[in-house]
């Protein structure tokens, strides 16, 4: 019997268990021709056994009435047994394949989406198979047979029957029409009221440490309030309507016994075919009862199988491909392109590059410029929609995501950790981490000494939206879990938005060690400090392809405050105040753009060099003119005054005033600079401007 007709795409289940749905047809036959037992022992104590008064045959219908029970108790309990047999199948053959198809969505699609509810709809089906209305299903075929029978007895008797069933089924409907709408909406607003709970427990810190949490509150017993008046009226109608189907059912046993009873005094029926009757009555209508007090769940159960068949058929079952060796750390984009759907402008376009072995790249530009989606890419978790990303020759599909999550290892923007221990997070999850290389990865990342600081070490458990770890910690353990399978590329997505220097400098050095050992490194960022150990930069503007090449040149070439991120860089390398004198008063005294002429304009583009070169002199000497005259009439303004001139001159600072300019125009030497570029005790980093 196929109750879920519309799941065509789960034809291979149904199938699998179409021998035990036959088993449990077969036996829904003979409990069905069981349940006569009863009024047919009725049917022959009160004419055979009182008439004749025969105490022999009483006790062999009461022994073949409880034989006939006995049977009776086995074969519902057996169909039971394979009914939730029937559903622990569908759990294991579709259960992991769900699981893994929800996950897949929610990678390629990026959040929530269909499949958020796909295992709902599986638990959905499950129950069913478990639960008694399937059984009064198999039954429900048996209620026309039940009422033929009482025709058998009298016809006004079936007529009594089919009026009451039909009056039955007519008062269930209209309950179900007049509160199906009021429920739905109580539903919905329910829903609403425990995504804010769920939003408001999530986070819990924000709300509570700037005052919401009376507010929240207050949001949350609104629409409880409305949605249990809402609900409130809907279970009242309902409530009527099954107060009225309980009265009338019972007065409907009473009518058929009343009729027959009347018929027995008229001497057209017999006082057992009354009781019999009056049993068969109850035995036609409990399946149409049952089924239809339980219908909200078959309707759950159809829907639920009907969304697995559509979310399965939009994510296909994927064979694994064939095993390759390890790939080297070669990666290869050629014309990469990435459009969300045909109407919407590119999110990706021509983007080309090689990466070698032992090479680091950074990728750099603006906030939204695509730099995520290119990792997206690169991780395999977004097919293309034109060009191909290719990882030692091979491209991405043809590794697997398993294995390709092995050969890549990735830092994300969103560090999110499962509840486990700290090793097992490291280990991704395994059933059994493998201590040294959760130790050895740890090691590689520089979080080895602040593991042990924690309460248990490496077991020490992590909860998602725990406090334990603060966020710089919490990107250096993501980074060791992204070096625990020894990746031969590894791809970092603003590793330092939440590093101090202390972190930073880690990270480089982790960079430095995939560097050294052959591998291959891609750092999606915006802060200079993280392609300080970089050798080529790729900038992206708009999601396409602006420049790409030596990290010097690039930054020389396209960054306005060029100086600013030198300095950056070399704070990241461990030079900090220790510049070269000529370089470091080059870069103090660099003017702007909006400075330069023309000529030197296009130098700073890498053009004319020449010509930007001379225009660049002869603007810093007439410069330097105007700031000797300044400083000149304001020196003789302050003898003239009896100002402390000369302490300005040599740069000096007065009690309560500011760093002043000495001569030469420059600020002089301000340490804040130095701590910019090394990046402590100055939180706001220099960073890359258009």
């Amino acid at each position: 019997m196929d109750i879920f007709s519309s799941g065509a795409n789960l034809s291979l289940a149904r199938a699998r268990s179409r021998g035990l749905f036959l088993a449990v047809l077969v036996f829904s036959v003979f409990t069905n021709l069981l349940m006569l037992t009863g009024p047919l022992f009725m049917l022959q104590v009160y004419d055979r056994v009182l008439g004749s008064r025969s105490e022999e045959t009483l006790v062999a219908l009461f022994i073949l009435v409880a034989a006939l029970y006995f049977f009776y108790w086995l074969l519902d309990f057996a169909r039971g047994r394979v009914m939730a047999r029937i559903g622990a199948r569908l759990q294991a053959v579709f259960g992991r394949r769900v699981f893994a198809a929800v996950i897949e969505r929610a990678a390629i699609r990026g959040g929530q989406g269909p499949g958020a509810t796909a295992l709902y709809d599986l638990d959905a089906v499950r129950n069913i198979f478990g639960s008694p209305v399937l059984m009064a299903l198999f039954d429900l075929p048996w209620t026309p047979i039940f009422l033929a029978a009482i025709f058998i007895f009298h016809p006004l008797l079936g007529w009594l029957a089919i009026a009451g069933g039909g009056l039955l089924i007519a008062v269930t409907l209209i309950n179900r029409l007049v509160t199906r709408k009021a429920l739905e909406k109580s539903q919905g607003i329910s829903h609403q009221a425990q995504r804010i709970a769920r939003q408001s427990e999530e986070g819990g810190a924000l709300v509570w440490s700037q005052g919401m949490a009376p507010v929240m509150a207050e949001r949350w017993a609104r629409l409880q309030d409305e949605a249990g008046t809402k609900g409130l009226g809907a279970n009242d109608l309902t409530g009527t309507f099954s107060s009225f189907s309980r009265a009338f059912r019972f007065f409907l046993q009473s009518a058929m016994l009343a009729l027959g009873a009347w018929l027995v005094l008229e001497q057209q029926l017999t006082p057992g075919a009354m009781i019999a009757a009056s049993i068969l009555l109850g035995r036609a209508l409990a399946p149409v009862d049952q089924v239809l007090g339980q219908w909200p769940a078959i309707q759950r159960a159809r829907s639920g199988w009907t969304s697995l068949a559509d979310f399965l058929k939009g994510i296909p079952a994927r064979r694994a491909p064939t095993e390759l060796p390890a790939p080297e750390a070669r990666l290869s984009l050629s014309n990469v392109a990435l459009r969300s759907s045909a109407s919407t402008p590119p999110i990706l376009y021509g983007i080309s590059f090689e990466l070698e072995p032992g090479e680091a790249l950074g990728v750099i530009g603006k906030s939204g410029a695509g730099k995520t989606s290119l990792a997206r890419v690169i991780q395999g978790l977004v097919t293309p929609t034109a060009g191909e990303v290719r990882l030692a020759g091979a491209t991405l599909d043809q590794y697997g995501p398993e294995r390709l999550g092995r050969h890549i290892g990735c830092l994300p923007q969103d560090v999110r950790f499962f509840d486990g221990t700290v090793a097992e997070n490291i280990a991704h999850m395994a059933l059994e981490p493998d201590a040294g290389r959760v130790v050895e990865a740890a090691k590689l990342a520089r979080v080895h000494e602040i593991v042990l600081r924690l309460p248990n070490g490496y077991d020490t458990p992590l909860v998602e939206g725990s406090v334990l770890l603060s966020g710089g910690q919490r990107q250096r353990l993501a980074l060791a879990r992204a070096l625990y399978h020894d990746p031969v590329l590894l791809v970092l997505d603003e590793p330092n938005s939440a590093l101090d220097a202390e972190g930073s400098e880690a990270l480089n050095a982790v960079v430095s060690d995939m560097k050294k050992a052959g591998k291959s490194v891609l750092i999606m960022t915006h802060r200079p400090s993280a392609i300080a150990v970089c050798d080529r930069l790729l900038v992206i503007d708009g999601g396409m392809q602006k420049a790409l090449g030596p990290r010097d040149e690039i930054v020389r070439s396209l960054m306005k405050n060029a100086g600013n991120v030198q300095r950056a860089m070399d704070g990241a390398r461990g030079l900090g105040p220790r510049l070269r004198p000529q370089r470091d008063r080059r870069l103090a005294n660099e003017p702007s753009d909006a400075s330069f002429s023309a000529p030197a304009a296009r130098c700073r583009r890498g053009r004319d060099p020449a010509a930007g070169r001379r225009a660049r002199r002869l603007e810093h000497r007439d410069q330097h003119r105007r700031r000797r005259r300044r400083n000149r009439d304001c020196q003789g303004r302050e003898r003239a005054s009896g100002g402390p001139a000369s302490r300005r001159r040599r740069g000096g600072r007065d009690p309560g005033q500011g760093w002043r300019r000495g001569e030469g125009g420059r600020r002089a030497a301000a340490p804040r600079r130095y701590l910019s570029a090394l990046g402590i005790g100055h939180r706001r980093e220099t960073a890359f401007r258009d």
